[in-house]
This record gives structure tokens, C-alpha cells and sequence, in this order.
């Protein structure tokens, strides 16, 4: 079947009424994935121009928070999770547990929906990625970046080791 593309609708094109009866009566569910785990991926798709990794990263931090894309752009400023109550949270890396859960808990069979692969296995790699690609940058890259996402790393449960040196 060919895929049908449907324009992206935000909140922002509703009155508050609607607003409000929507998040009042919708289960809200947010995927989180890590920020750095998020930059890594739209380098290696190609989706920035820069020949390395650390150069890309530049660009990001050059970018600002507010013209950020939505690749990279900090999840708190996207989903808004202090304005909005999510009814779950479901983390990138423990995916298949938590996708099992909220399945069954809306009463759906659970094994025929869930991915392949293994969270451990996507764990150690994004774990490993980060170590390799991380070397590359300055210590100020780094700060820079600590501070570009703080508001995801102080509301969400990421890993922020590799940043320091």
C-alpha cells in the first residue's frame, strides 16, 4: 500500500476549548529519547551537511534553541511535559518493555506489535556511539551542549556521562 502522507496538526491550531477537551480526554503518551542519542542519528542519516561529527554539532549549537530543527530541537520545548500531563512516558532504549505494557494495559495482544530488536542491544550500541563520537568534540562543545539540553537531562532520567572529560 502506498504510504499516505497526512499534514502534521499541532495544538497550536486549536482554541483553548478544544485544547483543553483533547488533553482532557486523549491517553497522552510521550516518546522520549535521549538528546545526544537523537544528534547522533540525524548526523549519521546525513541529515546535516557537516563532514564530522563535531563540525555538525557546531552547527547545532550555532542554531540556537529557538531555529533549532525538530531533529535535534531539546524534547522540553517540544512536548512541553511540565505544561502537559502525559499519561505514560516511554524511553527509547527500554522500548520493548515499555510499549508491552502500555499495549496491554489498553488491552491490545502485545507480541504481534513490538520490534525485533532488543533494548540491551540498542542500549550498547547508542552506548558505544556516544563514546566514539563524543571524543571528537572540545570540552567547550560539550559544555555548550550541557547547556543546550539542560531541561531534557533535569527532566528526563539520560545519561550525561560522556560530556565530561
Amino acid at each position: 500500500y502506498p504510504w499516505r502522507h497526512t499534514p502534521e496538526i499541532q495544538l497550536s491550531e486549536f482554541n483553548l476549548t478544544e485544547i483543553e477537551a483533547m488533553l482532557g480526554s486523549y491517553t497522552k503518551v510521550l516518546f522520549v529519547r535521549d538528546p545526544f542519542q537523537r544528534l547522533i542519528s540525524t548526523f549519521m542519516q546525513g541529515m546535516g551537511s557537516s563532514p564530522s561529527f563535531s563540525s555538525f554539532v557546531q552547527d547545532v549549537l550555532d542554531s540556537g534553541q529557538h531555529s533549532a530543527s525538530v531533529a535535534w530541537k531539546p524534547l522540553v520545548s517540544l512536548c512541553h511535559p511540565c505544561l502537559i500531563q502525559y499519561d505514560y512516558v516511554v524511553m527509547f532504549g527500554f522500548l520493548r518493555q515499555e510499549l508491552g505494557h502500555l499495549l496491554q494495559r489498553a488491552g491490545l495482544p502485545v507480541d504481534s506489535f513490538l520490534p525485533e530488536f532488543t533494548d540491551t542491544q540498542v542500549r550498547w550500541t547508542y552506548s558505544w556511539l556516544s563514546e566514539q563520537m563524543f571524543r571528537e568534540l572540545s570540552l567547550q562543545q560539550k559544555k555548550q551542549l550541557s547547556h543546550f539540553y539542560r531541561w531534557d537531562l533535569a527532566a528526563f532520567p539520560f545519561s550525561s556521562s560522556f560530556l565530561s572529560d
